[in-house]
């Protein structure tokens, strides 16, 4: 993000309050904008010099066309390593990429070889994602990759076996009740996975810790827009790794809900209408349509549950912070996505 940029003076967080959720919403959903996947090159190269240009003190007040240029950045650039994030793996991909992997999970009448894979395509890309947009203080070994990927492809095979076998000799149920609990096999493997998946992906975090930075004041922040004062990180924390990773996990579940609830659901209302009934080819891009109209709202209202930018209290983490805070106590650090 803008932070790996030169210059000693920081753009504002965002144009919108972070501080409560609805504004977080606003936010995220600039970042997930799927229109900065057209920024060109060039174009990157221009937010980059509009941004450079506004850290250095040579613009003094934002502009339309810095926040624009920032936005691109947010949502291209990660913020630990100052590099663009693989195309297909950024925020602003998600709901075209899961569109695919959800569509193809939640198609009706999957037999077993097509349950396990979708399945292991989805995990495939939640363990890129994840790696892609994880706090890159704490560097992953490539063994611990691989093994996490494995983990999780079998654990979310086996859930999604394990259901649809298990559905079908629910006796209690009636006929509508099993279809509509069959449809709903696929969220459940994919939330019990994807938080096997974060965590996994980011044990490392947990660990070894994450950096944590003193939350500064407005006369500190001044300083560091002077290059008066640098912003060391007080050292790397493992309670503020948990949480961090914690939250995300959750935020993947919230991500998931209502994308892999609603259009399954909807569907099966849909399907015993006359239209669609006499229209049975129209049942796919109905239900692709289902999932991304879903997908667009529900992936900014997910990524706004935590702040990616987390604030805590310093004696809330280990022993060696409590008296290391900065602005009322506080410290922060990346959460990732």
């Amino acid at each position: 993000m803008t932070s790996s940029l030169p210059g000693n003076r920081d753009l504002p967080a965002s144009q919108y309050d972070l501080s409560t959720y609805w504004g977080r919403v606003r936010h995220c959903a600039d970042v997930s904008d799927p229109r900065t996947l057209l920024t060109s090159s060039a174009g990157l190269d221009n937010a980059k010099q509009l941004v450079t240009a506004y850290k250095t003190g040579k613009m003094q007040d934002m502009t339309p066309e810095l926040w624009k240029a920032k936005k691109i950045i947010d949502s291209t650039i990660h913020p630990d390593t100052g590099e663009p994030v693989v195309l297909p793996f950024r925020m602003s991909a998600f709901v075209l990429s899961n569109l695919v992997v959800t569509g193809g999970m939640l198609t009706p009448g999957l037999g077993t070889a097509g349950t396990l894979g979708w399945q292991v395509v989805n995990q495939s890309l939640n363990v890129a994602i994840n790696y892609s947009n994880a706090n890159k203080s704490t560097p992953l070994p490539t063994s611990a990759i691989v093994k996490s990927y494995f983990i999780a492809v079998g654990a979310s095979c086996g859930v999604a076996l394990g259901l649809n076998s298990a559905v079908p000799r629910l006796k209690r149920l009636s006929p509508n009740a099993k279809l509509i609990a069959g449809r709903l096999v696929p969220f459940a493997a994919v939330a019990c996975a994807g938080v096997l998946n974060v965590f996994l992906m980011r044990g490392e975090e947990i660990r070894k810790g994450i950096d944590v930075y003193p939350v500064l004041t407005d006369e500190e922040r001044q300083r560091v827009d002077r290059g008066e004062l640098k912003v060391e990180a007080l050292g790397k924390s493992k309670k503020a790794a948990t949480l961090a990773v914690g939250e995300t996990a959750i935020s993947r579940v919230l991500n998931a809900t209502p994308i892999m609830v609603l259009p399954p659901l909807i569907l099966v209302r849909l399907q015993k209408t006359e239209w669609l009934k006499q229209r049975p080819r129209m049942t796919t891009p109905v239900n692709l349509g289902l999932i991304f109209a879903t997908s667009i709202f529900a992936l900014p209202l997910a990524l706004a549950a935590f702040p990616q930018r987390q604030a805590v209290s310093a004696k809330s983490l280990e022993d060696e912070f409590h008296e290391r805070g900065g602005k009322d106590g506080l410290v922060e650090f990346n959460r990732g996505i």
